[in-house]
């Protein structure tokens, strides 16, 4: 595999007296997707916030693409933000702007595109995800489906080299969840972006990633290929994975 595009060491972060992450490390090349699973609360997205740099960890080490997160001031920190989307869980598209201002704001807001320019990457983007002449629409006029791929049309609007995915397929059915999956999994080929999808989508964990990190209860209980996670005896992953009320992980 390729150099790291992210590496995560030691990571721990604590609220108040909670430990929410306890020494989480792993490493994603460049140009693949971790899937990260759990149950909620285990600081999956944590994970993901200190990642992309909206939570400052107690200690550990984040790099992305060779910058350490904790140590950057807010300007670099914002510079590198411009080569990070983030499809946040419920979509986040503001419901008074249009689908297209939504997939333009970031243009609008951190480059010197001309409008024209801007106009002609959001209709390339709106075609990728399927949403191709709908960019007149509100998000109140989407389906849950549809907006999801609004936002990720959105995301990947700056091209970014790292793409992070909080549970995309929340509250959808299984069919729109298959369509979501296939597009993320379209997308990593067609921008070659590195990728980390939290979800609880067994199916679309095995469809995307290339590695998946289990967290339970603050540390990583597996980390491994999609195979080995289908065929390990780790009981943490045996319990989640078959969905059996009696083991390790307390419900």
């Amino acid at each position: 595999m390729s150099d790291p595009a992210i590496v995560v060491e030691d990571l721990r972060v604590t609220f108040g007296t909670r430990d929410i992450l306890k020494g989480i490390s792993f490493e994603v090349p460049k140009g693949t997707a971790l899937v990260i699973m759990g149950l909620s609360g285990t600081g999956k997205s944590t994970t993901l916030r200190s990642i992309n740099g909206l939570l400052r960890p107690t200690s550990g080490k984040v790099m992305v693409n060779n910058q350490s997160i904790p140590d950057l001031g807010t300007r670099a920190l914002n510079q590198l933000r411009k080569r990070i989307g983030t499809c946040f869980q419920h979509g986040a598209l503001f419901d008074s702007m249009t689908v297209a201002d939504n997939v333009a704001f970031g243009l609008r807001e951190h480059t010197k595109l001309p409008e024209e320019e801007i106009q002609r990457i959001v209709a390339e983007k709106l075609a990728i995800v399927d949403l191709e002449g709908m960019g007149h629409l509100y998000p109140s006029q989407l389906s849950g489906g549809m907006q999801k791929r609004a936002s990720f049309a959105r995301t990947i609007a700056t091209d970014p080299d790292v793409v992070l995915y909080d549970e995309p397929t929340t509250g959808l059915d299984p069919i729109i969840s298959r369509v979501i999956n296939e597009l993320i999994l379209d997308l990593q080929r067609r921008l070659h972006a590195t990728s980390v999808v939290i979800t609880h989508d067994l199916n679309g964990a095995m469809l995307v990633a290339n590695q998946i990190l289990m967290i339970h209860e603050g540390k990583a209980a597996f980390f491994g290929t999609p195979d080995e996670f289908q065929s390990t005896d780790n009981p943490v992953v045996v319990q989640f994975r078959e969905g059996n009320v009696e083991g390790p992980i307390r419900v």
